[in-house]
């Protein structure tokens, strides 16, 4: 029996560990898609307790709580205090078994803490007041958390109406770790409401200098938004798209459109879906145009809880696993831009396992031999960033692409203790790696191919793909 999240944790094989110990731990972290609030990086921000930077805004854990009849005041209360919350998340621990919440919190535990203890109600106290011990010393600052990771480069997610004040301060403070903007213009295209798409419209107008009273102003502020971005050193785009948009359409139909949504009237469904898909052309133009990566996170039921939206908003972990018939739309859209030659790198993420070789398959139509790997199936997202999702994205990829040229895991965390996310995504690949050397289904003489293939899928894939 071996002891639980000891050095060869998820490492069943001799090789396996050798791959792990030797090469994938060694490597840097790049973390080219995350939601960390680049103020705090600027600021070097100091953390009041283990419940703040723990359970501040992570619906994943207040998933697990509500599941386990923990009132919602001990989740997102305001009323409660960090140590009540904390023993809910503690007495919430022992009940997480086989889900990775329990790995990830003790995996965290020992990475950013150096305690080996096992979270449960008896053990909350003593390690409560432990992590708070520590965070009150210099050494666990917002920055130092990431220099403790071996953290390289994060990409944030941004509107186009963010000024970027936060990375450029970072930038100017002299801080090692770059801190990139990503752009992410998914209000410029969500024309559901028309009150709200105004309302941001108007944010944009101001935030580019361009007054916007037609659909031509607001693609010309936009624009410049984009090259601002740019400057920045911005190298991503993102799009959290519910399912790809390829509807037919005519720019005078698209222009018809926006005056109609601006001037305060509600779309007709085939309307949305014709904005979504002029919108999601301009921007792809322009991400190719400036050389960017493009990503698109597409599959998620949003807010499925009303009640519970109307009280605390998006993001608090009342969204879902989306069922699409996607495959033709996707095909279609990538089709138009390779036809007119503006493709550029794309990474997909699916949220429904269903869709692994769906995806796996579709990003082999559209490789050129410009590059290595242009269009990459992304790693397991959201509800499939967990062991069993990583290996069948893993899996899809080995037999249908190159899983050579991938680009490796990012967190898609708000958390600076979610770093660890990128060791058990390593100790997996090595581990499935290590197995198929010892099975004999890899041959022991191309250990050194295997090395460098989790060296490259740790790191050096995604610093070589995203430039950086």
């Amino acid at each position: 029996m071996k002891n639980f999240m000891d050095e060869n944790f998820l490492l069943q094989t001799k090789t396996a560990q050798g791959l792990f110990h030797e090469h994938a731990a060694k490597m840097p972290i790049i973390d080219y898609h995350c939601h960390l609030d680049p103020k705090m990086v600027a600021d070097d921000y100091k953390f009041k307790s283990i419940t703040e930077i723990w359970l501040g805004g992570d619906h994943y854990k207040w998933r697990a709580m509500r599941s386990n009849g923990i009132p919602e005041r001990y989740c997102t209360g305001k009323d409660t205090s960090d140590w009540e919350k904390f023993e809910k998340w503690a007495e919430t621990v022992p009940y997480t078994l086989r889900n990775p919440l329990y790995h990830w919190t003790h995996l965290e535990l020992k990475t950013a803490f150096g305690i080996d203890k096992v979270l449960n109600p008896k053990t909350a106290h003593e390690i409560y007041d432990e992590c708070n011990e520590k965070l009150a010393k210099p050494e666990y600052t917002a920055r130092n958390l990431m220099r403790r990771y071996h953290v390289e480069t994060v990409c944030t997610t941004d509107d186009p109406i963010d000024s970027l004040e936060y990375h450029i301060k970072t930038r100017q403070s002299g801080f090692e770790i770059k801190m990139l903007p990503a752009w992410r213009p998914d209000k410029a295209m969500a024309v559901e409401v028309p009150a709200n798409f105004r309302n941001y419209i108007e944010k944009l107008s101001k935030a580019s200098g361009v007054n916007i009273s037609r659909f031509d102003d607001l693609i010309a502020a936009l624009q410049k938004r984009h090259d601002f971005f740019n400057e920045q050193g911005c190298k991503l785009a993102d799009h959290g798209i519910e399912e790809f948009y390829a509807e037919d359409y005519t720019e005078a139909e698209i222009k018809a459109i926006f005056n109609k949504v601006y001037g305060g009237k509600e779309l007709t469904h085939e309307e949305v879906l014709k904005f979504k898909s002029a919108m999601l052309i301009v921007f792809a133009e322009m991400d190719h145009a400036s050389g960017w990566a493009q990503q698109y996170h597409y599959g998620a039921i949003r807010d499925n809880n009303t009640k519970m939206f109307k009280q605390l908003g998006p993001d608090t972990g009342f969204d879902s696993i989306g069922e699409f018939s996607t495959a033709k739309a996707m095909s279609k859209f990538f089709n138009h831009l390779n036809s007119e030659d503006k493709l550029t790198k794309t990474i997909i993420y699916n949220l429904n396992p269903a869709a692994n070789e769906v995806i796996a398959t579709m990003i082999g139509n559209f490789q050129d031999g410009s590059m290595p790997g242009k269009i990459q199936f992304g790693s397991g997202w959201w509800f499939l960033d967990q062991q069993n999702g990583m290996k069948e994205q893993l899996n899809a990829l080995s037999l249908l692409g190159l899983l050579s040229r991938f680009v490796g895991m990012l967190t898609d965390s708000r958390s600076f203790l979610s770093y660890p996310r990128h060791e058990y995504f390593r100790r997996t690949l090595c581990n499935l790696l290590g197995n198929d050397v010892e099975n004999g289904e890899i041959p022991i003489s191309e250990i050194d191919r295997v090395n460098q293939m989790v060296e490259d899928i740790s790191y050096n894939n995604a610093k070589k793909f995203f430039n950086f």
